[in-house]
């Protein structure tokens, strides 16, 4: 059984053929150019494969809810052009299969449950940290929806005192992700992330961001456990200072052996490392084709 999966995102657009058992048989990649450039290139590339399915992992806004004639758009984003871009619609207009649509982060999170860093526990939540901040969260077998779907990249966070960044989001300036995305380290140090050395003063204000983030995900939603994805999470010293400043935020309140004594365990990168989106993508097509069935 082939499912389509795509994780459609702001800068690239990943598209693959892969099994129900989490396993990617061929992918390719694209720019993301306009959507009538980048739909065709979608379309035809699952036209050549014979899939039962199709799952797609979006950046966004995007409109979830079913009732809506906004299902399956992309709706406020601030990606010139992509704007009320309804991705579902043209794609089943051309590929006659039962299409899964969710966020690109709550595709990740459930990949990563199903296969991933999360497969031995009931519940997770994934934060990608990188060009822009998102979260997907994964409770009990289902992924969190609600009102629209979660946009904990956009959560207030208290600010360094050693900080005189102005923040770079354009809603809300000093939010996590104006505080710390991608962006947001290169506007501050004048450097991409990746240029930065490993002791640089960037990474513990770094830190002191993302672990507010995470203390509230755990006094919130409770998750068993917190995987911490995207570019800027490529920088393997981050984790041990986030682990540190959670701990140090909660101040023992939150009494767990997770959180007190197997925190490396925790707070932890994607099991599936850059694939969690797309693999996360053939979950939602496996997820679209049960709820046709």
């Amino acid at each position: 059984m082939k499912i389509g999966a795509i994780e459609a995102g702001g800068t690239k657009f990943v598209c693959g053929v892969g099994d129900e058992h989490g396993n990617v048989l061929d992918s390719i990649q694209f720019p993301t150019e306009t959507p009538e450039i980048t739909m065709a290139n979608v379309i035809r590339y699952f036209s050549r494969q014979d899939v039962v399915a199709i799952g797609i992992g979006s950046f966004g806004p995007i409109g979830l809810d079913k009732g809506s004639l906004r299902y399956g758009y992309i709706t406020t984003t601030p990606k010139p052009g992509w704007a009320n871009v309804d991705v579902v619609g043209t794609l089943r207009s051309a590929i006659d299969v039962p299409v899964g649509w969710d966020t690109d982060v709550n595709a990740a999170a459930i990949g990563e449950a199903r296969w991933g860093a999360a497969r031995s526990v009931s519940s997770c939540v994934y934060y990608t940290i990188g060009t822009g901040v998102g979260m997907g969260i994964y409770i009990e077998g289902q992924l969190v929806h609600g009102l629209v779907h979660p946009e904990a990249g956009h959560v207030l966070v208290r600010r360094h005192h050693e900080d005189r960044f102005s923040g770079c989001c354009p809603y809300h300036g000093d939010c996590l992700e104006g505080m710390a995305s991608g962006p947001a380290l290169e506007q501050r140090w004048m450097m991409a992330g990746e240029e930065l050395p490993i002791d640089h003063p960037a990474w513990p204000i770094e830190a002191f961001y993302i672990a507010q983030a995470v203390v509230n995900t755990i006094l919130t939603v409770s998750p068993m456990k917190v995987i911490l994805g995207g570019g800027v999470m490529q920088r393997q010293q981050l984790y041990s200072l986030i682990r540190a400043e959670v701990k140090r935020l909660l101040n023992g309140y939150v009494h767990a052996r997770a959180i007190l004594e197997d925190i490396d365990e925790y707070i932890v990168p994607p099991g599936l490392g850059h694939r969690s989106g797309l693999v996360g993508a053939l979950a939602l097509g496996i997820e679209a084709m049960s709820h046709d069935g």
